[in-house]
């Protein structure tokens, strides 16, 4: 997915969304920390299937502990993984932003040096008129 192709609204829209979850995630402080005892307790279903299942055989208590870890687990792996994507996404999208701000004052700049260029041009073309005119009357 090409980012050069997206229009600067929709690169404002999905960069001020991904802003708002950024923010939120930030102010609670207390999600990532229940996330990542989510994942401790995971792994700690899993340990213990695990560990009955050597102690007392295979039960189904035992399996059902390690699923349900496992679920858990992987749950956590693949939040986690959004949460760096979506930042590395958010910081993609400001970069282009960026260069498509210096794109656009680059060229307004340009614009406006051309403009003087044209003024400053008709003001001498002007002049020498004015000045023609005025010899003549003589």
């Amino acid at each position: 997915m090409s980012m050069k192709k997206w229009t600067d609204e929709e690169l404002i829209t999905t960069r001020d969304n991904l802003d708002a979850w950024d923010k939120r995630r930030k102010s609670s402080g207390a999600g990532s920390k229940m996330w990542l005892l989510t994942a401790l307790l995971g792994a700690f279903a899993i340990s213990t299937g695990v560990a009955f299942i050597f102690l007392d055989g295979i039960d189904v208590l035992s399996v059902i502990l390690i699923i349900m870890g496992a679920v858990t687990c992987f749950s956590w792996y693949r939040s986690d993984k959004q949460l760096k994507d979506n930042i590395g996404f958010l910081a993609e999208i400001n970069k282009e932003i960026k260069a498509r701000k210096l794109k656009d004052t680059s060229k307004s700049t340009n614009k406006m040096d051309e403009h003087i260029k044209e003024i400053k041009e008709d003001d001498k073309q002007e002049s020498s008129v004015t000045e023609s005119q005025v010899t003549d009357k003589k």
